[in-house]
């Protein structure tokens, strides 16, 4: 089978190589200190292997900034509400509830997304 670049002169190919070496190797960087950011401090209870992979998810698609982690348990009373439990990790998508009211934000919980009251949520 024919390489994509095998056509290419040889200073051009390597060069294609290094380009795709460097932006690859950007991206690990990235990842590592997204990684670093979420990790949490000896304080705060360890994260199962799971809740680490959906945490490195959120990190992903929203960006360590974005994530907040639960203070206290919360049950859903109403429509759209989430049922959390303390020290569950979110992502924070608004900063208020449909009818703009700002002491319930609205979350992606690793799937599930709804909305929690702000006072139960802490930067994480």
């Amino acid at each position: 089978p024919q390489l994509p670049h095998g056509h290419m002169a040889l200073p051009s190919f390597w060069k294609v190589v290094e380009e795709s070496l460097q932006q690859s190797g950007a991206q690990l960087r990235a990842f590592c200190q997204a990684f670093e950011t979420v990790t949490p401090s000896p304080g705060t209870q360890p994260l199962t292997p799971a809740e680490e992979r959906k945490v490195l998810s959120l990190v992903s698609k929203h960006g360590p900034d974005k994530l907040y982690q639960v203070t206290s348990n919360t049950s859903g009373s109403r429509d759209l509400d989430l049922t959390l439990l303390r020290g569950q990790i979110v992502a924070l998508l608004q900063g208020a509830d449909t009818k703009g009211n700002t002491s319930r934000w609205l979350v992606d919980a690793g799937g599930p997304r709804g909305f929690v009251p702000a006072a139960k949520l802490r930067p994480y």
